[in-house]
């Protein structure tokens, strides 16, 4: 496939601000239309406030690029090699499989630093912590899917309509996380496994697919310092690049203060990716995900008819 794709870069000043290896199948069949509509203008991710930064040392954030999806854009040179857009010592913060309880001190060791990075949210986790992820929006953060339950899509146990599922359910469950608000039509297959039919049916949705130029490997560290050592190293090698790492790995929430700092002595700059408009999820999904899921609801009862004094 090849792919069609703008990057519009957007000068900035100093700003402030596939470790899991299980998988689960889909549970229903869902098909999906052949091609999606144009994406919609939408206003920009709120910026990340220079004012908010009390760190005068802070990594901080180089610049930011807006992200054109259209027809399906690949990033990140383990798999696509024709986008090469990152600068000598620039380099991605990506994080997959949260949120989870250890996504909040992700977030502080980013906030500490002024910087920012991209979230591959597993839907059914978006479900079980919607709080946490609405924070990783309110920090500024990019927030894209990671499929619905982490499924190897390359599974040939899989039906075509369950991978789409697994696809469109992921959205569907971070846009009702965060309350409503679609997040980046960004995307990254577990394992960083392609199925080629996928990667031609994310074409089709205008959704950009993320693999990465170097893996932390943070999954298969036995502490936050071989977190540190193994990127550390690898970029030094490589000298810039998408870094994949996990917010559900508590080494990886560990390693992150210290990777930071290391990456600022190091002359390394941290570049924001945000979406030219918002992903569009399918209605489909959307109520598939509501009457299956079982989610919380909100009562609509009164107040009075679920609280009451019985001693004062």
């Amino acid at each position: 496939m090849r792919f069609a794709a703008g990057l519009i870069i957007a000068s900035a000043v100093s700003l402030c601000v596939s470790g899991a290896a299980w998988s689960q199948t889909a549970a229903t069949k869902g098909a999906a239309p052949a091609a999606a509509p144009a994406p919609t203008p939408a206003s920009p991710p709120a910026p990340l406030s220079k004012a908010a930064c009390t760190n005068p040392d802070a990594l901080g954030i180089s610049r930011v690029v807006e992200i054109d999806t259209t027809g399906g854009p690949g990033f990140g040179f383990e798999h696509f090699k024709q986008l090469d857009f990152l600068r000598d010592h620039e380099v991605v913060l990506t994080f997959d499989d949260g949120p989870w309880v250890t996504t909040p001190t992700v977030l502080k060791a980013l906030a500490d630093e002024c910087t920012t990075g991209i979230f591959f949210s597993i839907g059914k986790h978006a479900t079980y912590y919607p709080e946490i992820l609405k924070q990783v929006l309110a920090a500024g953060h990019t927030i894209g899917s990671h499929t619905w339950s982490h499924a190897t899509l390359t599974n040939k146990k899989l039906t075509e309509d369950q991978r789409k599922e697994e696809i469109e359910k992921g959205f569907s469950a971070v846009k009702w996380a965060l309350g409503g608000v679609s997040p980046a039509p960004f995307f990254r297959f577990p394992a960083l496994q392609h199925p080629p039919e996928m990667v031609t049916y994310l074409g089709t949705r205008n959704i950009a697919m993320f693999s990465c130029d170097l893996d932390s490997f943070d999954f298969k560290a036995r502490d936050a310092q071989q977190v540190i050592d193994v990127t550390m190293k690898k970029l030094d090698k490589l000298g810039k690049g998408i870094i994949l790492m996990h917010d559900f790995h508590k080494h990886t929430a560990e390693a992150l203060p210290t990777l930071l700092r290391k990456l600022k002595a190091g002359g390394y700059k941290v570049v924001r990716m945000i979406p030219k408009a918002p992903v569009q999820t399918l209605p489909q999904y959307d109520e598939e995900l509501l009457k299956d899921a079982k989610l919380p609801t909100v009562s609509d009862r009164p107040v009075s008819s679920v609280v009451q004094t019985i001693s004062q």
